[in-house]
């Protein structure tokens, strides 16, 4: 590898040859295929000598079958896609399925829904019952964002270089962005109605996102997100069954008031939360073959 200066390196003429004829040690080929993602002279180089192998003519065969069988529109932008709608496409594919498809909608749904019930409807306590399913959302994108059943090509991207932990906690943080601020400034235009804040549930929602993630590594994305989940619901949905009627919101709003409130309280979240990082920074090597469903 040819070093410009201390940051920035590109391939050398031996270091692709030695890629386009499957030589190169393992972890050289994933540094070099890590390169090719951001430094378009490399890839051309590597493309040319990849062409010139017995691989390229079946690679020639496949993309032009791929070309014919495509719309001409769509044609033209395999063939020569706008920087712009490259940039898009792997910004989408980074982001996950979760935040592409239908999760996206049922998190809008559940602040508009929200908003109505607490407005519209007049039904007291909306505030309690946010923040009694706001952990459980992102948890429930996280889910839908990494493992076999969320991509098609799963076991293609988890062995190229950006694969792994480093694809699950990208589509993770984009699962949060969406859904930390939507959820927390929801709660912040409801009613209080004896409800913790509206920023309460942040820190538990990370903790539970967290230990989805770790516990994914040993049971698989789905497994994992249900038990956290399921397990935090029948928490602060315990005392729920024995209350009246009327009183139900109350209760679940006195519940969320003992899980949620006090330095105590945030700070075992905090706790479970760095506890949870340290397991998943440990189990790191298990998303590099995460094939459990």
């Amino acid at each position: 590898m040819t070093h410009g200066n201390a940051r920035v390196w590109h391939a050398s003429a031996g270091l692709v040859a030695r890629y386009a004829d499957g030589s190169l040690a393992e972890p050289d080929a994933w540094s070099l295929e890590k390169h090719l993602e951001s430094c378009p002279g490399c890839a051309a180089l590597v493309s040319r000598a990849v062409r010139g192998t017995a691989a390229g003519a079946v690679l020639d065969e496949v993309r032009e079958a791929v070309l014919g069988a495509a719309p001409a529109g769509a044609a033209r932008s395999v063939a020569a896609p706008a920087p712009a709608l490259s940039r898009l496409a792997r910004l989408l594919w980074a982001a996950g399925p979760a935040v592409r498809g239908a999760w996206l909608p049922a998190v809008l749904l559940v602040a508009v829904g929200a908003m109505v019930l607490g407005y519209g409807g007049g039904v007291p306590g909306t505030r309690a019952l946010l923040l009694a399913i706001a952990p459980v959302v992102p948890v429930a994108g996280v889910a839908l964002s990494y493992g076999p059943h969320a991509d098609p090509l799963y076991e293609v991207v988890a062995a190229s270089p950006a694969g792994g932990l480093r694809l699950a906690l990208t589509r993770t943080a984009a699962v949060l962005a969406v859904s930390l601020p939507l959820l927390t400034l929801t709660g912040l235009l409801l009613p209080a109605s004896g409800a913790p804040a509206a920023a309460a549930w942040l820190l538990p929602g990370l903790a539970l996102t967290l230990g989805t993630l770790a516990l994914a590594s040993f049971v698989g994305c789905r497994t994992a997100a249900g038990v956290t989940a399921g397990g935090w619901l029948c928490a602060v949905g315990a005392p729920v069954p024995g209350a009246p009627g009327g009183e139900i919101t109350t209760r679940l709003a006195e519940q969320l008031s003992r899980c949620f409130d006090g330095a105590g309280a945030q700070g075992a979240w905090a706790a479970a939360a760095v506890l949870s990082a340290a397991l998943l920074m440990a189990r790191r090597p298990a998303y590099d073959h995460l094939v459990r469903r």
